[in-house]
């Protein structure tokens, strides 16, 4: 078993892409054509709808504008894209679709097309596959004569659709079929099932019709094979409704001249294709983009994953394996996700975007265009957001957004866009009750924002004021930038693509939505903030405090993390054990500095940085014969403390963990034990400044529960490398010309496309690069192999009407 998993390939498949526009839907002419015509996009895998877009109101060219993402969980033959009207008191009604069929979406790869829609028509609406076994069997009849004599067999079915929303009660039908004959049977009615096991076989006489008198005389030439075909129809019993067709398969009987016994699966077809002539009935534009990773075995990527992990620590980053691959493929935004989820299950994501938000850094002129641009650093931050801080949305906007979508009170303001009725200025105040829920909201949840973010936006506040040391809202707008411009205000208008409201918003509320994202924008802007001035909404004055926007932009508040807890503290430095050297005294930590108090509320005795911790850790029991101890590890003695109990212990130890966790003296090693009477109770040691005797251990990230598949993430990273091959080859070029040519600067298009700052490190990496891909692609060569034709996994498409 275990061989078998050493060479398991798994394929795994995704789908990203966007819905764009619709240009004139609907029938061409006639009464059918309707001016106010409501419409909307559902995305179907086979017959099953995965994604559904919003309702546009009344056009008949509407821009839908939504983007998609999912995994595809299923094998598939097809992909749709169905237009459908919305009804008011009747079902919807389709419009047309899109059909893709799997093998053909790498010709839309990445690029936006129009299509042509297509009539919804029952007859066109299949999936599924058949399994056959058919052969021709020479018999001799009564008068010593040859004969052939074709045997089908039907073995199975997969994967047929479901009727009305449930397993089909299906049969098949199998026909011989020629110019001048036709000859059908039929199988027995399955019942319940999506895969019916049918394993029944058919026999049929193969002859012309004009050659023979009785059945049991004929010869057979061979222009007669030439002719015929089989057919196989599969249908849902409907009982006393009319039965529902399920899809077709043609095979010619010429193939059996060549193979004595034929066995394979069919693809269902559509009837005659699926095409049949119709009015026009308008166009779809869409950005489709299907991907499907063979995922090795884990160890084959290990020099791959090494090598991206690598990339914080090489000097200059932009001769890093992570930052090449950004470069090389600069205009894709699936090379970001990948990396980003690699280095952020490693650990490595914050030293990694400080690195290459320095590198823009250089690069940025003025302040105040901090940031702004659609560049490596930004969009790995972007993606970051996205993946960290989607249970901070929820804790932080859900319940506002809850209340938005449900109280469903007006607030348009433009006077275009007013109706019959409205009054504005109980819009406007709407409106701006709206906005300070949201903005309270968001300035009140610092304590809920993740430790990684806090990471991230201390790492680009820190670097921005040293880019710019004489400009003192530079720290503010670095992170603001971020913060409110594409992480608040992006969930404020789309929250269902943030998992915030399951279905889309409607019109009215969608308005509300946009306008509320828009003011959350100027008031995030620190380029609309003045010294010593209120943000005011450009709608109505509404005044908030800029230092609650600091604070949040930030993440660097006193966050009261713990606030005054009573523990037992031994006095730093004694080294005597006595009852009198523990005192109760009141703890308190926050993002910047444990405290500790004689009494709650009162001057602190002890102030201690938190920047100065080197490691929070157990205290073995048996030091001070005391449970619940920790200690704090720092520049000077460590600190003990006893905890109220377990719970709080460890409490306390994850908290001071957190919150010290990415401090650059952190300790390897620690002592489990203390320094008493001249010697570690735990290793012996005579000397108090002997290394520890035991690794301290490893912090994790709050908070943040990721599901990272790393193999299939370096396997797209792989697989981005080699269809950008030709760039890396351009690179590797390019470094070895600024190496050797030592003329006036050469043309623009030698090398201008790529970040070169160290020629002969990068040329390294690109080397490295080259080297392990193609040992990834002799592992692929070697373990893959293309499943055989007519296989399961491989399906025929067969011939159709």
């Amino acid at each position: 078993m275990a061989e078998e998993d050493d060479t398991r390939i798994r394929i795994l498949q995704s789908l990203r892409g966007k819905i764009c526009e619709g240009k004139n839907l609907g029938p061409c002419s006639g009464p059918n054509r309707q001016r106010d015509l409501c419409t909307f996009c559902t995305i179907s895998l086979d017959q099953e709808e995965v994604f559904r877009t919003k309702v546009f109101d009344k056009s008949l060219s509407p821009f839908y504008g939504e983007d998609f993402y999912f995994e595809i969980p299923r094998p598939f033959q097809c992909l749709s894209f169905y237009v459908f009207a919305k009804g008011v008191f009747q079902r919807d009604l389709p419009v047309g679709k899109v059909s893709i069929r799997k093998e053909e979406l790498c010709k839309f790869s990445g690029k936006e097309h129009w299509f042509g829609l297509q009539p919804v028509d029952p007859n066109s609406e299949v999936q599924g596959k058949v399994h056959l076994e058919m052969r021709l069997n020479e018999l001799i009849i009564e008068n010593g004569s040859m004969c052939q004599q074709l045997m089908v067999r039907i073995i199975e079915c997969h994967g047929l659709p479901l009727i009305s929303g449930q397993n089909c009660d299906s049969y098949a039908t199998v026909s011989l079929v020629g110019p001048a004959r036709f000859d059908q049977k039929k199988t027995k009615v399955k019942k319940k099932t999506s895969d019916p096991q049918f394993e029944e076989t058919f026999y049929f006489e193969v002859t012309r019709p004009n050659s023979y008198t009785k059945k049991s005389h004929f010869q057979v030439e061979e222009e007669d094979i030439e002719k015929l075909e089989i057919k196989v129809d599969l249908w849902n019993n409907g009982n006393l409704a009319q039965d529902v067709f399920l899809g077709e398969t043609r095979v010619s009987v010429k193939i059996l001249r060549n193979d004595h016994i034929h066995r394979a699966w069919y693809l269902l077809q559509p009837k005659g294709n699926g095409k049949s002539k119709t009015d026009d009935l308008g166009s779809l534009r869409l950005n489709v983009t299907y991907t499907e990773d063979n995922v090795l075995p884990s160890a084959c990527y290990t020099p791959l994953r090494t090598l991206l992990l690598k990339s914080p620590d090489i000097k200059p980053i932009s001769a890093s394996a992570a930052h090449i691959l950004g470069d090389i493929c600069r205009e894709r935004y699936e090379a970001v996700l990948p990396v980003v989820r690699l280095l952020l299950h490693h650990s490595r994501l914050v030293s990694f975007v400080s690195a290459i938000a320095a590198l823009e850094l250089e690069n940025t002129q003025e302040a105040n265009t901090i940031f702004r641009g659609n560049s490596l650093a930004t969009r790995c931050i972007d993606d970051m957001m996205k993946i960290v801080g989607r249970s901070y949305l929820t804790v932080t906007l859900k319940p506002v957004l809850d209340e938005i979508c449900e109280s469903n009170k007006t607030c348009e303001i433009d006077p275009i866009k007013l109706k019959e009725g409205d009054n504005v200025e109980v819009n406007k105040e709407n409106l701006q009750g709206y906005v300070q829920k949201v903005f309270s909201s968001i300035t009140q949840s610092s304590s809920s924002c993740p430790p990684l973010m806090c990471d991230v936006f201390r790492s680009l506040r820190q670097l921005a004021s040293k880019r710019f040391p004489d400009d003192p809202h530079v720290q503010y707008s670095a992170v603001s930038s971020f913060v409110f411009l594409r992480f608040f205000a992006v969930a404020v208008l789309s929250p269902h693509t943030f998992q915030l409201r399951p279905h889309h918003p409607d019109l009215e509320v969608s308005r509300t939505l946009t306008l509320i994202s828009k003011t959350i924008q100027t008031l995030g802007s620190w380029g609309s903030l003045s010294k010593n001035k209120l943000v005011c909404m450009s709608y109505q004055s509404v005044n908030m405090p800029t230092n609650q926007f600091i604070n949040l932009s930030l993440c660097v508040c006193h966050l009261y993390l713990f606030n005054y807890r009573e523990v037992q503290k031994r006095a730093q430095g004694r080294k005597r054990i006595g009852k009198k050297n523990f005192k109760k005294r009141w703890l308190r930590v926050t993002n910047r500095e444990l405290s500790y108090h004689k009494h709650r509320g009162k001057e602190a005795l002890c102030i201690m940085p938190v920047k100065n911790i080197r490691a929070v850790e157990k205290l073995d029991e048996s030091a001070f014969n005391r449970k619940n101890m920790f200690q704090v590890l720092h520049s000077e003695k460590p600190l003990y403390v006893q905890a109220g109990n377990c719970v709080e212990a460890s409490e306390w130890v994850e908290v001071l963990s957190q919150v010290s966790r990415c401090n650059p003296d952190r300790m390897g090693t620690y002592h489990p034990s203390a320094y008493l009477a001249g010697a570690w109770l735990c290793c012996r040691s005579l000397s108090d400044s002997q290394p520890g005797c035991k690794p301290c251990t490893p912090t994790l990230l709050a908070n943040l529960q990721l599901d990272i598949d790393c193999d299939r993430e370096t396997e797209r990273i792989f697989s981005l490398f080699t269809s950008s091959y030709s760039k890396l080859q351009k690179m590797e070029d390019a470094c070895a010309s600024i190496a050797v040519y030592q003329g006036p600067p050469r043309e623009q298009d030698d090398y201008s496309l790529f970040t070169i700052q160290d020629s002969k490190e990068t040329f390294h990496t690109v080397r490295q690069i080259t080297h392990i891909l193609k040992e990834l692609q002799n592992e692929h060569d070697t373990r893959s192999g293309t499943a055989q034709y007519g296989s399961q996994e491989n399906p025929i498409v067969g011939k159709t009407s």
